[in-house]
């Protein structure tokens, strides 16, 4: 419909698989699902649901009729209770049983942890095939010495490989996050209007072990370790603040990356994909536009605001239950999942797609190393029996004549030759000149790459051997 307002995460951004999680179809297939749950939990605890009814509701968990509920719905303005008599209509033996003892929350709440954990896992898979690819990239190139900067000021050399080294380690922690909540998801359960299962007590005529233990079936049945042991009417919203503060935590890892990979483009260093056929701008036909990473960062940038949504709902409840958590709810929970889907895509498809020009990375580095070798050759004339201060002395005016002539005169940097013919060093040009190599300023960075990937990388991603690694293709 090109005449109706549509989110651009579903109609752009997102796949298919991530938006089917929060699709009507997913939503109202898995409220049938805890229905047949909770008809089968009664039924084992002695209530009077037969095995015929919980038959006929398992015949129509899937066809859904839609137009009916629809109908209905206009008419009691209650979307739970229109389904129920929707469900009814199909399941006409099974109807008076349907959402027994039940409230809304029943269906709704439980269908949000649910949907909210069939999300992480994509993301799971997402982080684990992001991992793999950068690890690649990192191994590739562990060994290339490249220009590090502090206060993107030159400072001491690193390798490619290493710093890619550090955009892992913080996916790493994202992982870590995602396996530590996806550990803690529980279902509500049935507790009823405000969380005491009166309802339940009155049903199983006071019996409170039945009322314990209609939740653990109902959690069981559906896949999940446990209910919450306690709550209002619904579950404890911090649960939603706690998930998308997982997102919110892979959308900063993912703006580190893309500011760094757009910073690299600009240097000529290190490109992200760029198609045969692509403009990189409307005005400007030579442009190469880093489009990738800048969207990866314009949509890291939403989902480290929409965080702030359950945050301030959580902290506004009022007692047992409140319903201004809703409509935010529908909105800023779905759009994150959304968003991250389509930042995780963007870093698979940069990362494995990166263009790393070697020859600028080593001439850049060249114009730069004769200051940071300054204090080796400092140290090799000290041991010919020069006086340090001096030399010290010596050495910090000819790195500012040196400057001098880069920056204001636009020369190359001759800070070795101003060496070479001060006698004070002893030494001469060709001496110096063999002392410029990249590999002997790059610290441990080689073997930290090796280690790290060895050591930190292989273990944490060998529960996921069995996992395909994915690709992405991207619609610019």
């Amino acid at each position: 419909m090109r005449d109706t307002y549509e989110s651009p995460l579903s109609s752009r951004y997102a796949d298919k698989e991530m938006k089917y999680i929060f699709s009507p179809d997913m939503k109202f297939k898995t409220w049938r699902k805890l229905w047949i749950a909770l008809a089968e939990a009664e039924h084992e605890l002695g209530l009077q649901v037969t095995q015929e009814q919980i038959d006929e509701l398992k015949a129509h968990a899937e066809d859904i009729n839609y137009e009916d509920a629809e109908q209905r719905e206009k008419l009691v303005r209650h979307d739970v209770m229109s389904h129920v008599y929707a469900y009814g209509l199909q399941c006409p033996k099974a109807a008076g049983i349907i959402h027994l003892g039940a409230t809304s929350c029943y269906v709704g709440d439980n269908t949000d942890v649910i949907l909210m954990t069939e999300a992480l896992k994509i993301v799971e898979k997402k982080l684990v095939s992001t991992i793999r690819l950068l690890s690649r990239f990192a191994d590739t190139y562990k060994n290339l010495p490249t220009l590090a900067f502090t206060h993107f000021q030159p400072a001491q050399p690193t390798t490619v490989g290493k710093r890619a080294t550090l955009w892992i380690q913080d996916l790493l922690m994202d992982l870590e996050d995602v396996q530590y909540v996806l550990k803690g998801m529980k279902l509500l359960g049935c507790k009823g209007t405000t969380g005491t299962q009166a309802s339940f007590l009155e049903l199983f005529e006071g019996d409170h072990e039945k009322c314990r233990q209609i939740d653990k079936l109902i959690a069981q049945k559906m896949g999940y370790r446990e209910c919450f042991a306690v709550s209002g009417q619904t579950y404890s919203r911090k649960l939603d603040s706690k998930v998308l503060n997982v997102l919110a935590g892979i959308a900063q890892s993912a703006s580190k990356f893309s500011n760094d990979i757009r910073l690299l483009q600009h240097l000529k260093e290190v490109e992200e994909p760029f198609e045969k056929n692509q403009i990189g701008s409307s005005a400007m036909a030579y442009k190469r536009n880093p489009m990738r990473s800048e969207r990866m960062a314009s949509l890291s940038r939403y989902v480290m605001i929409d965080v702030l949504n359950p945050y301030i709902t959580a902290a506004t409840q009022w007692f047992e239950r409140t319903l201004d958590d809703s409509a935010n709810k529908r909105l800023s929970i779905p759009e994150a999942f959304l968003a991250v889907d389509a930042i995780l895509n963007l870093y698979m498809n940069v990362s494995d797609g990166l263009v790393v020009y070697d020859k600028v990375i080593t001439s850049r580095l060249m114009s730069e190393l004769p200051f940071m070798a300054t204090e080796n050759i400092m140290m090799d004339a000290v041991k010919r029996g020069g006086n340090r201060q001096e030399l010290h002395e010596r050495i910090r005016e000819h790195s500012m004549a040196a400057s001098y002539v880069i920056k204001k005169e636009g020369g190359k940097n001759d800070l070795l030759k101003r060496i070479a013919d001060d006698p004070a060093f002893g030494v001469t040009l060709e001496e110096l000149e063999k002392v410029l190599q990249p590999e002997k300023y790059v610290g441990r960075a080689i073997q930290q790459t090796e280690d790290f990937l060895k050591e930190v990388v292989e273990p944490a991603l060998k529960p996921y051997e069995s996992l395909a690694t994915q690709s992405a293709e991207i619609n610019v």
